[in-house]
């Protein structure tokens, strides 16, 4: 069992005033029936994320962390207006209840979605599965961010959801500032060339846009607990209109991050597991999406640049854990986790050290 998995006490400086909460959601929420019994997920790295037993079923609230935030981070109601949106598509996302903009009721924004019930895989090799399971849930995960990349924004009210064009010098910009911003979380060599070498090699934009996931991986994912069906993408903090490919490539870094790290399985035995190549993996999305396979040049980019950006949450991370903020009980693990993943993150350039 992971260590990331299920629902527990709620932990100290986290409860929440379920009698108000519940007043509210009675008033707010179509349906919905008191009282709560309140637990809270283990996982969430971001936004503390809790499960809200009911009369009238099982819900997931998600809200804003409390202390000081950076400007723009934990917007959880994009996260609600997201979902909202895909679900006109047919996309698997979970039901949005209620979004709750005032801080008065809890102390924070927050959001309600149904709990979908399923299975989520921790580890990123999907263990428990035969290599034929095992390649028909990875055949669907692949299947499932290609059908995100596929919907037309403007036709689900989602056509002003992100900037269109730049997208790679935006996100550049975007989390070197927050990174440079995080002071108390300190500086890292490798950080500080790829600030230098990510926008003096960046592709040609060719004007690709899509609602993009943002954290796209198996354990932000609800698979039916019977098979490969995708139920539920979950965790949209960091969704937007960009780069169909710089969403896909963050999505396969789980080729090339080692074990220890969130997602990753550098070094498995990938033909014993059932698990198709990169090289594989890679051509079915572009068949699915009618895209170009991208150049060993364009891939060194993509992946430099998504574990730059994955890094940078790290570090993030780090800074919440130094001022006490941080929502996961495991967020010391991934600002442990930061110099390994930003000296892999620099690597990917194929430039000496």
């Amino acid at each position: 069992m992971s260590v990331f998995e299920g629902a527990g006490d709620v932990r100290p400086g986290y409860e929440l005033p379920v009698e108000v909460l519940a007043s509210w959601l009675e008033d707010n929420a179509q349906g919905f029936k008191g009282p709560i019994k309140l637990s809270q997920f283990k996982g969430g790295q971001s936004n503390p994320t809790y499960r809200m037993d009911t009369p009238s079923g099982a819900y997931v609230l998600r809200r804003k962390p409390s202390g000081a935030i950076l400007k723009g981070a934990h917007a959880v109601e994009r996260e609600f207006r997201v979902i909202s949106g895909l679900a006109k598509a047919g996309f698997p996302v979970a039901r949005a209840v209620a979004l709750c903009e005032h801080e008065a009721v809890i102390g924070s924004v927050f959001y309600v979605m149904e709990l979908v019930e399923g299975r989520i895989f921790w580890n990123p090799t999907l263990p428990d599965l035969t290599p034929e399971q095992r390649a028909a849930h990875f055949d669907a995960l692949n299947a499932t961010i290609a059908k995100l990349h596929s919907i037309d924004p403007d036709t689900i009210g989602l056509g002003d959801y992100g900037r269109p064009g730049n997208f790679f010098a935006r996100q550049i910009e975007r989390w070197s500032k927050q990174y440079l911003a995080d002071e108390l979380a300190g500086r890292d060599p490798n950080m500080d060339r790829l600030i230098e070498w990510l926008p003096a090699n960046m592709p040609a934009d060719d004007g690709a846009s899509s609602i993009i996931h943002g954290d796209y991986r198996a354990d932000n994912l609800i698979f039916a607990a019977d098979g490969p069906t995708v139920r539920a993408v979950l965790d949209w903090e960091l969704s937007t209109l960009g780069h169909p490919m710089g969403d896909f490539t963050y999505h396969m870094m789980m080729y090339r991050l080692p074990p220890h790290m969130i997602g990753g399985f550098a070094g498995a035995d990938l033909e014993a597991l059932g698990i198709p190549t990169e090289v594989d993996y890679l051509k079915a999305y572009c068949d699915r999406t009618g895209r170009a396979v991208p150049t060993e040049e364009e891939l060194r980019f993509y992946f430099a640049f998504n574990m730059f950006r994955f890094a940078a949450i790290f570090h993030g991370i780090k800074g919440r854990l130094l001022r006490g903020s941080a929502a996961s009980e495991h967020a010391q693990t991934m600002a442990d986790n930061f110099p390994d993943l930003a000296a892999l993150a620099w690597a990917q350039t194929g430039v000496a050290a």
